[in-house]
Parts: structure tokens; sequence; C-alpha cells
């Protein structure tokens, strides 16, 4: 067993707005600037908010201060870590709001309780729904789910039980695979990290997505799974003899 652990947070719902790699960062950056006294200020916090990732070129500290002045307008206040996490997103819904004009090219995820938000790409959506369609479309369990509606959720919400995965034929044992119409959270469990295993063993990097993400059906990390999967299928069947052409290439890059 390995010896990680992970940061813990008391509110669940706050928890789960983070992968583990977004909050050990965050931790890191808010236990930077304790003073003498082990607490954190909120004027502490101004510099490093300004400098974070999801925020950096959006806000000058001058707009952080005021942004976060309405709920607390000392800025000697102490701040704990869970406080620091709600002000962060906060700061994200300002700087989405800011920067309005994307809306035309990807969508906005947020559920009806969280104020973090993640875009996707439209397009990018409906091109892997429809090679999903297209790949999987003959498995006799799929038929039943298949095909899936790119205009709606339903990628999400079939890989919440960890059945619409495209991997490396041969990779995941499917005895091993629950199928029944109905999956308690243990089967789920179960089936995400058959999934995460067998994304490993094909060449994949998953050391930011954990089971419950998958379980959550959480769009931007699902997508960037499928994504690599599906670039491991398609090279998988890249060779000479089914793609003659690649021989040409060569020959042209020979003439140059």
């Amino acid at each position: 067993m390995s010896s990680y652990e992970g940061v813990l947070v008391s509110d669940q719902w706050l928890q789960s707005q983070f992968t583990q790699v977004e909050l050990r960062g965050l931790k890191s950056n808010f236990l930077s600037v304790r003073g003498e006294t082990g607490h954190v200020r909120v004027g502490n916090l101004l510099p490093i908010m300004a400098k974070l990732k999801a925020l950096r070129g959006k806000f000058t500290e001058e707009e952080i201060r005021q942004i976060l002045g309405v709920s607390y307008p000392n800025m000697d206040q102490e701040i704990d870590f869970e406080a620091f996490l709600r002000a962060y997103l906060n700061l994200q819904t300002h700087a989405t709001d800011k920067s309005g004009d994307s809306k035309h090219s990807s969508s906005f995820l947020k559920s009806s309780t969280t104020t973090l938000l993640h875009t996707i790409s439209e397009s990018e959506k409906s091109s892997y729904v429809a090679h999903i369609n297209s790949y999987l479309r003959d498995d006799p369990f799929l038929k039943k789910y298949l095909p899936l509606d790119p205009e709606k959720n339903d990628l999400f919400e079939l890989a919440k039980d960890g059945l619409i995965n495209v991997a490396v034929p041969g990779t995941i044992d499917e005895r091993a695979i629950n199928t029944k119409r109905v999956l308690n959270p243990w089967e789920r469990n179960e089936n995400h990290t058959l999934c995460l295993n067998s994304a490993k063993a094909i060449g994949c990097t998953v050391v930011n997505i954990g089971t419950q993400d998958l379980i959550e059906g959480r769009p931007h990390l699902l997508l960037g799974l499928i994504s690599q999967i599906i670039k491991i299928q398609l090279l998988a069947d890249l060779n000479l003899k089914k793609t003659p052409q690649l021989v040409e290439l060569v020959d042209d890059s020979k003439n140059k």
C-alpha cells in the first residue's frame, strides 16, 4: 500500500471541487505566507493569489483586495485554509465573468452548488462521442447504451459506471467488469479502478485523476483521460500494413 496522504478538508462539498493535486498546490501556497505566529492573514494572500495559475494576469493585487474586501473588510483578519479555498473559488468566478467572450467556443460546467468553473470544448466532446459511437457500435453489451448524443452529457453520465471506456483490446479482463444495470458504490469503484489501471498499463498519465473523479463524472478530467485513450488506440492501429501511405511520407522526407 502507498503511504500517500491526501489533503483533507472538513467540508466535503468544498473538497469535491478540487483534485488532490490542486489541493496540495494550494495548501503549499497557503502555508508559505504564514506569519511568525503561524497564522495567515487575509492581506498575506494578495500576492500569492495574483500568481496562482487560474488567476494569473486576470487581476492586480488591488483588484483582489477589493473583491476579498466584500467578505473580509479587515485585511489583518486571520483566515484558515478552508476559507482560503472559498476565497479562491470566489475569485475564479470573477475571473470567468471578466473573460466572458470565450463562451462562444466552449461550455462552462457548473453544478448548482458550486462556484468552481471548468471549460470544455464542445467540438472536442462531440468528436470523442462520434469516435466512441463508431468504434464501439458493434460491442454486444454497449448496444443498449449507444449511440451517445453529442448534444447532451450522455458521455459523462454513462462514464460514471465505468462502462464507456475505449481501451486497447485485452488490457482489461472483461470478466472482472461489473455490468449490472444498477451498480452499487463498491461495484462502481471496482470498475473505475480497472479503468485507471488499464489506462496506466497502456501509457496514459493519470496522476491527477482518482476513482471518485470518474464516479462523479467530472467532465474536464474525463475528457482528458478519454483523449489519451483514444489517441493511444488510434496510434495502435497505425502500421505499414494497414497504412502503406506511411512509406510515401518517408520517401518525401528523403527527397527534400
